[in-house]
């Protein structure tokens, strides 16, 4: 309302005709009582039943040409919300989600509704409101950071340059993968990913759209297995897309650590890595960024204990299958390590 050009007494005489309470409805008893399916405090009814259907007679009397309150074209519906409900306050104070992470979320829903949004807006229907069933999935928070810098390609010159010019690019990233079952089994191995980046040529908590995150999806080499992590994001009004990837394969030497911690990253101009590359270097996880990792691990729609530690289980499982995979199993059957130049 504050950016429709409404006076101030204009809103008010529009808002006295709603009944604030009628945002917010409780739901039943029980689901409060069973805490681990519980989505909010409150639901949407009080919208869809009240809100919309006065919405809906506001729009009628326009259209039979009587106006209402002033207002002489019909009230349209713009909704931004989550795919999938948020976590909810208690998990915001236990630390199992951070505020940027939550803001990075919302940044990430909002953009993507406005670029995708029509003129006619949306139905005043209960659908409108109405967010996926969420199942039983893996979320985590991790930091990488390092030597970045511009007008470089390389991701080894862009880390040295960029450590010697003191310019360092950290990604925060959030990751969601809503459904652990489909994970595994998908080849790709995709999830959700949000985040900011801090760089200081480009600023300070620099919001992403939605990203991009595969755990051992198939690289382009033989015995190569990739981690992707592409945040899009924008900057005095030029999209930019960085593409970032730890790349998985038994090298000579212990390199497993190396691998897994080690983000070549490359930052291009445009909506995706199609664009020209204008920056270029080397991101890593260092031990203490890997133990604050483990701690912000959390399963998300679990109904249960139980749940909770067979979706650790699960995940865990994967991880180390795919590692074995490719450092054990690969060497078992004679492969052998073979050294392959970094893409």
């Amino acid at each position: 309302m504050l950016l429709s050009g409404l006076t101030v007494d204009q809103m008010c005489d529009r808002w006295r005709t709603v009944n604030i309470k009628d945002f917010a409805s409780l739901m039943p008893l029980d689901r409060y009582l069973s805490s681990p399916g519980l989505e909010a405090m409150g639901d949407a009814d009080g919208i869809v039943n009240r809100v919309f259907p006065r919405i809906q007679e506001i729009n009628a009397r326009i259209q039979r040409g009587e106006g209402a309150f002033g207002q002489t074209r019909p009230i349209r519906l713009h909704l931004i919300r989550p795919e999938y409900p948020l976590p909810l306050d208690p998990e915001l104070y236990l630390g199992e989600i951070d505020t940027a992470s939550l803001i990075a979320m919302g940044y990430s829903d909002g953009k993507h509704y406005l670029e995708n949004r029509t003129d006619e807006g949306l139905p005043f229907e209960p659908e409108t409101t109405k967010m996926k069933d969420g199942t039983l999935g893996i979320a985590f928070r991790e930091t990488m950071a390092g030597g970045f810098s511009l007008q470089e390609s390389d991701p080894e010159e862009g880390q040295r340059k960029g450590k010697a010019a003191g310019n360092i690019l950290s990604l925060h990233a959030a990751v969601e993968i809503v459904d652990i079952k489909r994970f595994r089994e998908e080849p790709t191995h995709a999830g959700r990913l949000t985040g900011h980046i801090d760089f200081r040529p480009f600023g300070g908590q620099i919001p992403g759209k939605n990203g991009v995150f595969n755990l051992f999806s198939p690289g382009d080499q033989p015995n190569l297995k990739l981690m992707v992590y592409e945040l899009p994001f924008e900057r005095d009004g030029q999209d930019y897309y960085l593409a970032g990837r730890k790349e998985v394969r038994n090298d000579p030497g212990f390199d497993l650590w190396k691998d897994t911690t080690t983000l070549y990253t490359r930052l291009h101009q445009g909506s995706d890595k199609t664009g020209p590359v204008v920056g270029a270097g080397v991101l890593t996880l260092g031990p203490e960024d890997l133990i604050k990792l483990v701690t912000t691990i959390r399963v998300t729609n679990a109904k249960s204990l139980k749940e909770k530690s067979e979706a650790i289980g699960d995940f865990t499982r994967f991880f180390l299958g795919e590692l074995a995979d490719t450092y054990l199993n690969h060497a078992a059957l004679g492969g052998g390590p073979t050294p392959t130049p970094r893409t």
